[in-house]
């Protein structure tokens, strides 16, 4: 194991276990200024969708995003990761009910519509959904008001139709048209992709960077979002549930179109390799600054879980 590894896998480690904190103390019981109260068990349900574990890479990727720019507090960066966090939990558990990918098992643990029920699954969605943007506008979060307004309508959008949730509605489509190889390209991107992209662009935008290091670094997100995508459509294909702590193979089971399926796997660890040289690339302009993204490419491709 080479020594930027190591470092990259001990940042990973306390960037994960910084943002965990932030997460529980912000799910905990206690009443904040203008609520009027926190029923116990869907803030139960919200954590159990939330403190499970996870590598809680896009947070990691806020983190070290503004880590390239000077005079970014480390603690403010943990923040917007933990903002970001809430929204790729909700969509988890979004996606694990019945009506949508009909999961019983996320991170090795029982989905929140089963440890509860549906009703409160949605629930806890919903709230996890809302508290992002609860956290981004909190006087807790130290950043100009139109870097928080920048960072808002970003996460809004990267979240919304145009992002996020528009790429589920095209994952569920998927099941009944096949898309064509565009089409599967344009819903990857958006329901894995987009977030992804933020969490890499938030980094810039926390900075106040120029606008072409903030483009850099989307175009970053981009790449690194496509990878990761490949990695788990081919994860999906060769792994086993234990290891990914996760039901395996629904996608063929479904009939869901995805670039593995029509390109195959050969295809895919080529294509894989070829984005990590990409994203180094886009990097080249950070220099040394930037190893632990590029050392990020790496792990995203070649993960096994």
């Amino acid at each position: 194991m080479s020594e930027r590894h190591q470092e990259f896998l001990s940042l990973l480690k306390s960037n994960g276990e910084a943002v965990e904190t932030v997460l529980a103390t912000l799910l905990s019981a206690d009443v904040q200024p203008g609520e009027i109260a926190r029923p116990a068990r869907l803030l139960a349900a919200m954590r159990h969708g939330v403190l499970n574990g996870g590598k809680r890479l896009r947070p990691f990727l806020v983190i070290e995003a503004a880590a390239l720019f000077d005079g970014v507090e480390r603690e403010t960066a943990v923040r917007i990761g933990a903002a970001l966090e809430c929204i790729h939990c909700y969509s988890l558990v979004h996606d694990d009910l019945p009506a949508m990918d009909d999961d019983d098992l996320r991170r090795g643990q029982p989905t929140v519509h089963i440890a509860f029920d549906e009703a409160a699954a949605i629930l806890a969605g919903d709230s996890l959904l809302t508290l992002a943007f609860d956290i981004v506008a909190s006087p807790e979060t130290r950043l100009p008001d139109a870097t928080k307004t920048a960072l808002v309508l970003a996460l809004s959008r990267a979240a919304g139709i145009g992002g996020m949730a528009g790429g589920q509605a095209l994952d569920l489509d998927a099941e009944k048209t096949a898309p064509d190889e565009a089409g599967i390209v344009t819903l990857q991107a958006m329901k894995t992709g987009a977030l992804l992209r933020f969490a890499c662009e938030a980094g810039a935008i926390i900075a106040g960077a120029p606008p072409a290091d903030r483009a850099t670094l989307r175009r970053y997100g981009e790449t690194v979002g496509l990878a990761f995508q490949i990695a788990d459509d081919l994860l999906d294909l060769t792994a086993d549930a234990a290891t990914l702590g996760k039901a395996t193979g629904k996608d063929a089971e479904r009939g869901k179109a995805t670039l593995v399926a029509r390109r195959g796997q050969a295809w895919a660890e080529d294509r894989l390799q070829a984005l990590v040289k990409e994203a180094e690339a886009l990097l080249a302009p950070f220099s040394h600054r930037a190893g632990i993204l590029v050392e990020t490419a790496h792990f995203i491709a070649n993960r096994r879980n």
